[in-house]
């Protein structure tokens, strides 16, 4: 590159990497009119307008390039940058591939071609990349390069795509390539945990015993935890824990080494007569018995040794107990008693005192009756640790409660006395900064609790409103606790108040890959209360911005792997490609999707564009296996054992959506899209920009998608509600209804993309690559072999779903459903107006309905539509007086009179007022907004 061209380009990198993308592309033009024919001004001025979002006029410039086939390294630099862009990271593969065939001697193409194979995350083509590796290895005579040829052999046998039959060839292949490396894989940490992954995965368990017990092999699992653990992994697979066991006592005794994973391993160990076969015999257990007896003194003697310094002897030991009784080899019915006492007092004042106990803690009889007395003479709270004691004591005794102890009376006195303690126990924290947490937190956490038992045992909202009071209070006082957020979320949601719950879910302040596990927690149903029908795009813009994880994984994972090659950081990769995989295939990345497309219905017109879109993506869904990687262990429970949990109690509608519910969804939205757009599967391969998502073994079928699409598996149907079904049963009936009739009209794929490739011909001066108009201008035959069909009546459950949604929301409107069911009920008949106008677009020309002689089926679509319109008109008019009462509702003593008994300057009046106002104000948002909104959708969609 000349000085004088360095000048004139690198103003144009600068524009790109500030964000500049209009002025980059002015300076490309520029530069193209002195040097037409210069690719990297070509492929610089594609990565603009990919970043200016005008891929149409990219994809042109981007294949020109490739045509060229470039081999200089900012070329292929800046052109797999708008490949990744445009999601076709095969081609980024040919690109390098050919670039590196120009020049097989150059070591770095060599090494970015392997980066392009290992990018693609499609660990079945790892072949490829193994292939490159070995070929860079015969012709550099790195080692590493051998390394790289190992481990893609190994992932590509790891890899879900790989037929079963073939892993054991790609490990046999490894292992043989790994025993022809001239330096002994541990030159380093990683290079050995390849070694071993092999050797484990072979059974070779002689060359394994070979390697770990050398004294360089000792000395890295002694350095490095996870080639640790894969050591552990191995002898329980190879069938040797008494060994590993014996190890582990010594690492415990001789080096005072506390990993809870060694503790474990001496119990495995310990267990191993009685676990290692399916129905122990008298012998094995009598074996047990007597290696039970030497654990049993040997963690005391580590108990005693330890104190109150450590608490790993004193949770084997009631692990030991646990595993005793479980197994039939319980010798002291008192043992577990008498431990858990034990820890009791000398861990009680640990904030994971209960954590710790709670799976040890099943007592009966005499045993609860003691422990309750112990732990009654706990409650003090007149230092900080003696209220971190007081606070165990009190969320052990409410695990313990039996049924007969929860009564709306006791309940009352539970929920009293944890406030009381609260407001008492504020002083500790008196001083703390704002970014500390209350140490009284978890008194508030059990008030929270028991008030929302004493809303399902009496089914009154009062009780929940104490909730948001104390709640509202103690998060004031916490700013940084997550628990009480969660709690108010949870809370807010059943009463209706969804604006104050995305309020404090925007200050958890979540990021990263904990929008894929917590954003649950306000996107689970989101559309039930997003306003969108009304122009307010909160909700909308929420599943947004926490799909962004999604849209950078590919990328960032990727060079992750990359990275993790380059320095050879193998025991890293396998994780980087978890993450990825469960990333891509996120439970909750597809019900967000599926939530934001409800939401686009209702705020956007319904377009070809739109419902083309949304077909290709949802069809795209449709074939994912999905990984739940939702986290319901951040919802605190401290509900008594024999009671459904706090998270069981505030979940809406009693149903979580799952894969259940996103199938269902899935299946009627893609037929209803299916049938009003003009794509079927070749115009779709003939569009599609990017690469087809990575397929699976699993998901292959002999079935087509109409017929998968046509189930309705009662597993699925069991995470809908009612009126969830209903919807279903509605929008199925419309497509089997008006199916025919869009099978009958729709153009043929030829004329699909004639039109196709005009449009883009007009828009960007010239014929796009791969679409060919037909010859002589024609639009194709759009003529059918067979006669139309004969025109229906409209089904009986489509003509009877409106008037049946009508009837089931006037008897809720007696207050005898939670307030969210209200909305449940209008969103819902919303919607089926939306699929309705979905399944009903193809039909608006008048042309089209002459053409066809499509008159009557016109005609039977008003009396849906009417039914449609009245329905919404009637509830948009109930909310709209519901929303009005309740801004004339003065909810202030609701909140303030039940803490006038607490003599307290902290839980003020005022504060209580300002609680009620904002719950109140949230109340009629949502209202007035579901009322506007349904109004506004009924009058855009049934005019005739």
């Amino acid at each position: 590159m000349s000085a004088t061209f360095d000048r004139q380009i690198r103003p144009i990198y600068d524009a790109i990497d500030s964000g500049s993308n209009k002025s980059a592309i002015v300076a490309c033009n520029k530069l193209l009119k002195k040097q037409p024919k210069n690719d990297l001004v070509k492929a610089l001025k594609a990565l603009a307008l990919v970043r200016s979002q005008k891929v149409e006029e990219s994809l042109y410039l981007c294949d020109e390039v490739l045509a060229s086939k470039p081999a200089d390294e900012a070329t292929l630099s800046a052109l797999s940058h708008v490949l990744r862009g445009l999601g076709r990271h095969l081609d980024i593969i040919t690109m390098y591939d050919a670039a590196w065939k120009q020049q097989p001697g150059n070591e770095d193409l060599g090494a970015q071609t392997f980066a392009a194979n290992a990018r693609t995350g499609n660990w079945k083509s790892a072949q490829q990349a193994c292939d490159v590796a070995t070929k860079m290895h015969k012709l550099f005579k790195e080692e590493r390069y051998l390394y790289w040829s190992i481990f893609c052999s190994v992932l590509q046998a790891n890899d879900q795509t790989t037929q079963p039959d073939l892993r054991p060839v790609l490990y046999k292949l490894a292992h043989r390539l790994i025993s022809s490396a001239q330096t002994p894989s541990f030159y380093s940490a990683d290079r050995f945990y390849v070694h071993l992954t092999i050797l484990k995965e072979l059974e070779l368990w002689d060359d394994v015993a070979t390697l770990l017990s050398s004294e360089i092999g000792q000395t890295i699992c002694n350095t490095n935890l996870t080639i640790d653990e894969l050591r552990r992994d191995i002898w329980r697979a190879k069938g040797s824990m008494k060994e590993e066991g014996g190890r582990a006592q010594q690492r415990i005794q001789e080096k005072d080494d506390r990993n809870w994973l060694e503790f474990l391993s001496v119990l495995d160990a310990t267990f191993w007569d009685v676990t290692s076969v399916s129905e122990p015999s008298d012998e094995s257990k009598d074996a047990c018995r007597h290696y039970i007896s030497k654990t049993k003194e040997f963690l005391a003697q580590i108990a005693d040794k330890d104190g109150t310094h450590d608490r790993s002897g004193p949770l084997a030991l009631l692990e030991l107990e646990k595993r005793c009784v479980a197994h039939g080899l319980a010798t002291d019915p008192d043992a577990i008693y008498t431990l858990a006492e034990s820890y009791f007092e000398r861990f009680g004042d640990k904030a994971c005192c209960f954590e710790d106990l709670v799976p040890y803690i099943q007592f009966f009889g005499h045993h609860t009756t003691q422990w309750t007395g112990l732990l009654e003479k706990q409650i003090a709270n007149e230092t900080p640790e003696s209220l971190c004691r007081t606070i165990n004591a009190l969320k052990l005794l409410r695990y313990n409660l039996t049924q007969e102890q929860l009564t709306p009376e006791l309940e009352i006195t539970r929920a009293t006395q944890y406030v009381q303690y609260y407001l008492q126990s504020l002083i500790h924290g008196k001083n703390l900064p704002d970014t500390e947490l209350q140490p009284a937190d978890d008194l508030a956490v059990l008030a929270g609790h028991a008030y929302t038992d004493l809303w399902k045992l009496t089914g009154d909202l009062v009780y929940l409103r104490r909730a948001i009071a104390i709640l509202e209070f103690a998060s004031s006082k916490s700013k940084q606790s997550y628990v009480i957020r969660i709690m108010l979320i949870r809370i807010y949601h059943l009463l209706g108040a969804p604006s104050l719950a995305l309020e404090h879910y925007r200050l958890l302040n979540i990021k990263q890959v904990q929008t894929d596990t917590l954003s649950y927690l306000i996107l689970s149903r989101a559309s039930t209360f997003a306003l969108s029908s009304w122009g307010d795009l909160t909700y909308s813009s929420e599943c947004m911005e926490a799909s962004q994880i999604y849209l950078s994984n590919s990328t960032d994972t990727a060079e992750f792997v990359v990275r993790a090659f380059f320095a050879e950081k193998y025991s890293q990769i396998p994780d980087f490609i978890v993450l990825e995989d469960r990333l891509d295939n996120s439970l909750q990345r597809d019900l967000m999707k599926m939530e934001h497309v409800r939401m686009r219905l209702a705020h956007e017109a319904i377009t070809s564009d739109l419902v083309d879109m949304e077909l290709i993506e949802l069809k795209f869904i449709f074939d994912r296996l999905h990984h739940d990687n939702r986290d319901f262990t951040v919802i605190p429970n401290h509900q008594p054992r024999n009671a459904p949990s706090f998270q069981e109690q505030t979940t809406l509608f009693d149903k979580v959506p799952g894969p259940g519910w996103l199938s269902s969804f899935l299946r009627f939205y893609i037929r209803a899209f299916q049938q009003a757009s003009d794509l079927d599967d070749s115009v779709e391969d003939k569009l599609l920009i990017g690469d087809r998502p990575k397929s699976h073994v699993e998901s292959m079928s002999s079935m087509t998608l109409d017929d998968r699409l046509a189930q309705r598996p009662e597993l699925d149907l069991e995470e809908l509600t009612q009126d969830e079904r209903k919807l279903l049963d509605f929008a199925t009936a419309l497509s089997e209804w008006l199916g025919p009739h869009h099978d009958y009209i729709r153009p043929p794929p030829s004329v699909v993309l004639a039109e196709a490739a005009r449009q883009t011909e007009l828009k960007l001066g010239h014929q796009p690559k791969g679409l060919t108009l037909p010859e002589n201008g024609s639009n194709g035959d759009a003529k059918k072999d067979y006669e139309p069909p004969v025109v229906q009546d409209p089904p009986e459950i489509a003509l009877n779903f409106f008037d049946d949604m009508k009837a089931r929301f006037t008897t809720a409107l007696d207050g005898s459903v939670l307030p969210p069911e209200l909305l449940h009920i209008v969103t819902l008949t919303q919607e089926a107006l939306l699929i309705f106008a979905v399944e009903t677009i193809r039909f608006k020309p008048a042309a089209i309905v002459k053409t066809h002689k499509l008159g009557p089926l016109v005609q039977s679509f008003k009396e849906i539509r009417a039914k449609a319109a009245q329905t919404l008109e009637l509830m948009s008019t109930e909310l709209e007086k519901l929303a009005k009462a309740e801004k004339d509702t003065d909810r202030r003593p609701e909140f303030v009179e039940q803490w006038s008994a607490f003599e307290t300057s902290e839980l003020t009046a005022e504060f209580l007022a300002g609680v009620a106002k904002k719950f109140t104000d949230a109340r009629y948002q949502i209202l007035e907004g579901v009322s506007k909104g349904a109004a506004k959708v009924s009058k855009t969609h049934t005019a005739s």
